[in-house]
């Protein structure tokens, strides 16, 4: 009696897309970013002899976890701006009109592998904008990323140059970046395109900061919602360009965190705006999601109300107040969860039996999913590997049955 071929089993990239639907994969998606950790161990000279000169999917492959890539599918020319960005005091670049990658408050002017400051200066007829990352000597170390020092929204006059900046920026697609990253990842990872954060989230963490942004909210509520509005229709031209990007997922890196961000506010100036934005990438056929890598306890109901598909990167405890158990219960129905497994538990002063148990309570949790599991926010130079292996090894064992 002639037996049935095996099944294959799902490619990694398979089981993430499987899993965006909503469909049942062979088994749960394990998939995370080692950039940070490899940085580290790169410039510590302690990266492991098997992961020297080779490609980072082929170290995903050798580890069993899938490789999460970023990437913004979009740059933009700054007509009538002159930018002037300037490094320790020397300028690296000056130029009028400049094609520049300005997202998330940074660029890639920015140094990240040097100790000290960039400042980045924008010159328009209205008025003088400048920013300042600094970058310590033991984020170098640590393959970390440079701090914002100084927004671009100083006070009242800023906020004319900053709509003159935006309002004649022109906007140049790079979606064939984002087809070639898709293909150096393969089967063993999944690109996530990112859209710009949503209004509310761009001014707190982009352009004034949390502080400067609750006074300017009391003292400058008409200018705070004039750039909204400016931001919001930006966003809103961004997002029908997605139509043409051949990407079944995109997602606002919005950094989102209940005590900045409180429910109050969320419900003003945030949950309106994933709606509609949900409503214009799902009618183009996209997933959406947003980049929760901050204590969303206080927000877990109004996040199940916002449209949103995933909440990527979602961080329990012990590194926010959630726990895993009250996300899980709270977005049953709603947000897929990817995150789930905070990196202190690679750890060396995480315990091999908390470790264990953290992980088999997780699995007897999510079950058959619909989950894609992640160390969160990111795999830190300081983790274990043989931890990270053994989380691979431990997902790999959990067979699902079939829906």
């Amino acid at each position: 009696m002639s037996q049935e071929p095996a099944l294959q089993p799902m490619t990694i990239h398979q089981r993430v897309l499987s899993t965006l639907r909503r469909e049942r994969p062979d088994r749960l998606p394990f998939v995370g970013r080692l950039d940070v950790w490899l940085a580290c161990h790169h410039r510590s000279g302690s990266l492991p002899q098997e992961f020297r000169d080779v490609p980072v999917e082929t170290i995903h492959r050798a580890i069993g976890m899938g490789r999460q890539r970023f990437i913004t599918p979009f740059t933009w020319r700054l007509r009538g701006v002159e930018v002037v960005v300037e490094f320790n005091g020397q300028i690296v670049r000056r130029e009028q009109d400049p094609l520049m990658d300005l997202f998330c408050g940074s660029h890639s002017d920015v140094r990240n592998d040097v100790a000290g400051e960039t400042v980045t200066t924008f010159k328009t007829p209205r008025g003088v904008l400048r920013m300042r990352h600094e970058q310590a000597q033991m984020s170098v170390e640590s393959g970390t990323e440079p701090y914002l020092k100084e927004h671009l929204i100083k006070n009242q006059s800023d906020y004319a140059a900053v709509a003159y900046l935006w309002e004649r920026a022109e906007y140049l697609p790079l979606y064939a970046d984002y087809e070639r990253a898709q293909a150096e990842v393969g089967d063993v990872g999944f690109v996530i395109p990112l859209v710009p954060r949503v209004p509310f989230q761009q001014m707190l963490l982009e352009y004034l900061g949390e502080v400067p942004l609750f006074y300017a909210l009391q003292d400058s509520p008409g200018d705070v919602a004039r750039l909204i509005q400016l931001l919001d229709e930006q966003l809103v031209a961004i997002l029908e360009h997605m139509v043409d990007l051949p990407a079944p997922y995109v997602e606002f890196p919005d950094n989102l965190h209940g005590l900045m961000t409180n429910p109050a506010l969320f419900r003003e100036h945030c949950l309106p705006h994933y709606q509609r934005y949900c409503d214009i990438l799902h009618a183009q056929g996209k997933k959406v999601g947003s980049h929760t890598d901050g204590d969303v306890k206080r927000l877990l109901p109004l996040l199940k109300a916002s449209g949103l598909d995933v909440c990527e990167s979602f961080s329990p405890s012990p590194l926010t107040t959630c726990t895993f158990d009250e996300a899980w219960g709270a977005w049953q129905g709603g947000p897929i969860i990817w995150g789930g497994i905070p990196s202190p538990l690679l750890e060396e002063r995480t315990s091999e039996g908390d470790f264990h148990a953290y992980l088999d309570h997780l699995l007897d949790v999510v079950a058959a999913g619909p989950i894609v599991l992640s160390v969160v926010d990111m795999v830190m130079g300081h983790n274990s590997l043989q931890r990270m292996r053994y989380i691979a090894e431990r997902i790999e064992a959990h067979a699902l049955p079939a829906a």
